[in-house]
């Protein structure tokens, strides 16, 4: 989804995700870097409501501009994209690459691991029915 972007509008879409609650014109040229000017970016923040990522809202200082898709559909969808590229569409691959990641701590094995039960939880509960 995001990787088809252009680098420059890639850089916009980014840093909106990292601004909940959006961000003004002047905000997003401020943060990019070699700070583009103003019009460059308000183009672009158009070109990308078009394309349907990026969404609009009336404020008192002006447009806050957002992600139209939420972080979570884009989280989903990037790692989609990740596990058929790189693992072959084997999510269990990529489950394998991130366990052999180092660094894990035991709250975050802890996590892992609660995930996967309450997965098998709901795909048996799924089969029963």
């Amino acid at each position: 989804m995001l990787n088809k972007l252009p680098p420059r509008e890639r850089q916009i879409v980014d840093l909106l995700y990292q601004h909940h609650g959006g961000l003004l014109v002047a905000e997003i040229c401020e943060s990019l870097p070699d700070q583009p000017s103003g019009s460059a970016v308000r183009t672009m923040l158009k070109r990308l409501e078009d394309k349907g990522y990026v969404q609009r809202t009336e404020s008192e200082k002006g447009f806050l501009y957002s992600p139209a898709v939420s972080d979570a559909v884009a989280r989903k969808t990037a790692l989609s994209d990740v596990v058929r590229v790189f693992f072959n569409n084997s999510p269990a691959g990529a489950a394998t690459a991130l366990l052999g990641m180092s660094g894990l701590d035991s709250s975050e094995l802890d996590e892992i691991e609660a995930m996967i039960a309450k997965a098998r939880a709901a795909k048996n509960g799924k089969g029963a029915k």
